[in-house]
């Protein structure tokens, strides 16, 4: 069945090594030489992007520098510059917009695109595409891959098959979803970062085709009843989710680096407290509640580490978060003697209450725990932040600055009463 057939049509736009290729765009001299965006490999830098050459001698993005400056010495090094790289995603922009008003972006280099409603003005989907990556290239001189189908993560899943400069169409169907999925790897799921594949593939499970054919009990006694039922739908290629156009955001986060890497269990579990609590704080300030929690983890070796899980049920206080978290800290990840450089929490799955069904047993600690939450986010907005905290987070920690959006007060907050 052709692209055009698509009824709904999801366009996944992806800039290719974006960063690198606007220092080569900026810098001419630069074509095709080996080319690393990121911090110094003299300081505790990582990778931000490295050009296509870079890549071939194992250079990854979120790499220690000093890792890749050993993996590929004659690499050119170039500081970041976002000012100039948001410069050239506003005008990446401009082309997206002649042709749909439905844009996700979910980072400089890349968007979500719904054309269902432009094809009666432009076209067939497929051609609205060819036409988005022409025309980026040549008022912009950057290359795009792109990936079309009937959801989000199909499309998504498309544009990273053949890069650079690729397109793939997923054609409509449920049977065609499955046929383009079930040979690619696990990993390939949203969701399944190496820790996840290796579990799945310790049971059996090599390809998402092989989770499609799955028996369903096996799943969800192996994985539990909402990852299997994740994963399930997802190597179906079932994925409801709407290209979000609103001030919502994708995930709301806090993560904090140390002076000192961090080897206590306990230590790291009270700043993954300090984290979610001024999470659930800032979902409860936009009236949002959260179905899934992501751990990060940065190494002593400055690898950079995630682990997520799914809530049973979506929340706007501090326990819940806090428990997943905890949770995979303790079982979902093996340190192998390094300490934790950084940490941090992001709230995911984000939902208004009224997009969340009523559960039949509503769980009443839940309800009590988010009305104290509520008033002492009453009392914060009178009194100020530091008013009242909780006595685990009394504890003096050590920290450094946190990432530039949450950059912490270099003096210790003076605390006038915990709970």
């Amino acid at each position: 069945m052709p692209a055009s057939a698509i009824q709904r049509a999801i366009l996944h736009v992806d800039l290719d090594q974006f960063y690198a290729a606007v220092e080569v765009l900026d810098f001419p001299e630069l074509k095709g030489q080996p080319v690393i965006v990121g911090g110094s490999p003299d300081s505790r830098g990582v990778v931000c992007t490295a050009s296509y050459e870079a890549r071939a001698f194992g250079v990854r993005s979120a790499m220690a520098s000093a890792t890749a400056s050993r993996l590929c010495p004659q690499a050119i090094w170039r500081p970041p510059r976002m000012d100039r790289y948001a410069e050239k995603s506003r005008e990446v922009r401009a082309v997206f917009d002649r042709y749909t008003d439905q844009i996700e972006p979910l980072s400089l280099d890349e968007a979500f695109l719904d054309l269902t409603g432009s094809i009666k003005l432009f076209g067939p989907a497929d051609e609205i595409a060819q036409r988005i990556k022409r025309e980026i290239r040549a008022e912009t001189g950057l290359v795009a891959s792109a990936g079309l189908a009937e959801n989000k993560f199909l499309a998504k899943v498309a544009s990273d098959l053949k890069k650079p400069d690729g397109f793939v169409v997923v054609p409509p169907g449920q049977e065609n979803a499955e046929r383009f999925l079930a040979p690619l790897p696990v990993n390939r799921l949203w969701g399944v970062g190496p820790k996840s594949a290796e579990v799945l593939q310790k049971l059996g499970f090599h390809t998402v085709g092989d989770i499609a054919r799955a028996d369903v009990v096996f799943l969800t006694a192996r994985l539990g009843a909402i990852q299997a039922e994740h994963l399930y739908a997802l190597a179906h290629g079932i994925d409801h989710r709407p290209v979000e156009t609103g001030d919502r955001p994708k995930s709301i986060g806090k993560e904090n680096s140390f002076a000192r890497d961090l080897y206590d269990l306990d230590a790291m579990e009270r700043e993954l407290l300090a984290c979610a609590e001024d999470i659930a704080q800032r979902l409860r300030s936009r009236a949002l509640r959260c179905g899934g929690v992501t751990l990060k983890i940065r190494l002593s070796d400055l690898t950079r580490h995630t682990r997520a899980e799914l809530l049973h049920e979506p929340t706007d206080v501090t326990e819940p978060i806090f428990q997943a978290a905890a949770r995979m800290l303790r079982t979902r990840f093996d340190f192998k003697g390094q300490g934790a450089r950084l940490l941090g929490i992001a709230a995911t799955h984000l939902l208004s209450p009224d997009e969340i069904t009523a559960s039949l047993f509503p769980d009443e600690s839940a309800e009590r725990r988010r009305r104290v939450a509520n008033a002492v986010d009453r009392l914060r907005d009178r009194f100020g932040e530091e008013t009242i905290t909780r006595g685990r987070l009394l504890e003096a920690r050590e920290r450094t600055t946190g990432t530039p959006s949450e950059r912490p007060s270099d003096a210790k907050p003076k605390r006038t009463k915990g709970v």
